[in-house]
């Protein structure tokens, strides 16, 4: 399956009988599907399966789907509401005259609403529903270019997150192969520090010189950590050849990337293990901002 973002956009316009109108379809990231919907009042009945088919396609995205339609026949003819207009006629000569007021003419009162109808010509059951059939195929043909600008975007930021993933892999193994990570470095290093408690406390307790000794190689063994980033990078390239819907698993796995960064960090005992892990931190949050983007 492909990878796409959630930004993209499409506009069709078509036309069927005397109906000409136009789809335009945009979407942003967002949480989840997040989906507004526009149609005209007249075609009202075309909403509930327009909604549905978007949803099918979309399942990430802040997206907002307007319809816009007209009538392309002759200009419908108007006509005069009587019984509004008697109404009104009848309400005018309740008012009292007043000397700042001229008489109501027939001009000013055609312009208040309702007084003038427009009679829009019917249509039958059958060609409302051929009309409301041909709009929503047209719909699947403007979700089809949304998609497609999605999956384009989504090839583009895939490539971007590959490289990300690769440097890394490439800063957690730099960090693995450092000459303060080898058995003999760490036992000196050990050995110091445990001086160091020995001068600091005369007659300590030898259970507790242990103790310390066995905190501070657990505080500075880093191995979990870097065997947890080698399993998420692996996992995080795993998703992304799958494809398909995989941004809130991304996501999870930039939390955990970057929580292990962190770790390193605060781990180092070394000036370069600590260049490398804050150049990982970098590197974790460049990704997680891509991966936003990810549907």
């Amino acid at each position: 399956m492909t990878v796409a973002s959630m930004t993209g956009f499409s506009r069709s316009h078509g036309a069927f009988g005397s109906w000409a109108y136009a789809w335009e379809l945009k979407s942003v990231n967002a949480k989840g599907l997040d989906l507004r919907l526009r149609v005209p009042p007249a075609l009202d009945a075309v909403e509930v399966k327009a909604r549905a088919a978007i949803s099918a396609r979309l399942t990430r995205g802040s997206v907002v789907a307007n319809l816009t339609a007209k009538r392309t026949d002759d200009v419908a003819p108007a006509r005069i509401n009587r019984d509004a207009l008697d109404r009104l006629l009848a309400a005018l000569d309740d008012v009292p005259p007043h000397a700042n007021l001229r008489p109501a003419s027939l001009d000013g009162l055609l312009t208040i609403p309702g007084i003038i109808e427009i009679v829009q010509p019917e249509e039958d059951d059958v060609q409302r529903s051929a009309l409301e059939t041909h709009i929503l195929r047209a719909l699947d043909e403007v979700l089809d270019a949304l998609v497609a600008a999605r999956q384009g975007e989504g090839a583009a930021l895939t490539r971007v997150l590959r490289a990300r993933l690769d440097r890394i892999g490439e800063l957690t193994a730099q960090a693995d192969a450092l000459p303060a990570r080898q058995p003999e470095a760490i036992r000196d290093r050990l050995a110091q520090q445990i001086a160091k408690l020995m001068e600091a406390a005369e007659g300590l307790d030898p259970a507790r010189l242990h103790q310390e000794a066995v905190l501070i190689a657990v505080k500075s063994d880093i191995r979990e950590e870097l065997d947890r980033l080698k399993a998420h990078v692996a996992s995080a390239r795993d998703l992304l050849d799958k494809g398909g819907p995989i941004g809130r698993r991304l996501d999870f796995f930039a939390q955990e990337l970057g929580r292990e960064s962190n770790t390193l960090c605060a781990k180092s005992g070394d000036t370069a293990l600590t260049a490398i892990g804050l150049d990982m931190k970098i590197e974790v949050e460049q990704w997680r901002e891509q991966v936003q983007n990810i549907e």
